[in-house]
């Protein structure tokens, strides 16, 4: 019988291909990559956050109301914002909108709101004349301020009166706490305001 000859063995110090690479030190060659580390995919990359169009409305949102029913299966929520939008120039509207989830409620609340723009009539960056709103149970007092005042208010009757362009108001509410009413009620007292030419034609 004819004895084989073993094939030499590889020297110690050869260097070996590394793997996952296409011969590059450490295996790197990946490829262009996203922000996620993913691949990268071909065409255009999406707008940004910074591109969207800028709405002309200063919306708040005020209160989101969460109610629970009680089933079989346990609990299901539902959420109710609160929202009021304003162009900062004497128009002011304010939405209700419900849905299951809080962004979705607050869309629908916004959508109404500029559904429901209402013109008042300002003096520069106060009220013309004092004036008393009422809406249910709520009582809001709005008065004129001096320049440099600031807005003398909280909560709902605040954010109204940031959306519609007032700098320099003096309010009170004297009636209930709840949001909604309160926001009502300075919406209307807002609506009864008149200025000096209006007057004088009525009297006329």
């Amino acid at each position: 019988m004819s004895e084989q000859t073993p094939s030499p063995a590889p020297a110690s110090g050869s260097a070996k291909a590394p793997a996952g690479g296409n011969g590059n030190a450490g295996g790197n060659n990946r490829g262009p990559r996203d922000s996620r580390g993913g691949p990268r995919r071909g065409g255009p990359r999406p707008p940004r956050r910074d591109d969207r169009p800028v709405s002309e409305y200063n919306d708040k949102v005020v209160n989101v109301n969460r109610c629970a029913k009680v089933v079989k299966g346990g609990r299901r929520f539902n959420f109710a914002a609160l929202v009021v939008s304003g162009d900062g120039k004497g128009r002011v509207g304010i939405g209700y909108g419900k849905a299951k989830e809080v962004p979705d409620a607050i869309r629908k609340g916004t959508e109404r709101a500029h559904r429901a723009l209402a013109t008042v009539n300002l003096r520069g960056n106060t009220i013309p004349h004092d004036v008393i709103g009422r809406c249910d149970g709520g009582v809001v007092m709005l008065r004129p301020a001096a320049p440099g005042t600031g807005l003398i208010a909280g909560g709902g009757v605040r954010a109204v009166l940031e959306v519609a362009g007032l700098k320099d108001v003096l309010s009170k509410s004297m009636g209930s706490n709840n949001p909604q009413a309160i926001v009502k009620a300075t919406l209307d007292g807002l609506s009864q305001l008149r200025t000096l030419a209006q007057i004088k034609a009525i009297r006329s």
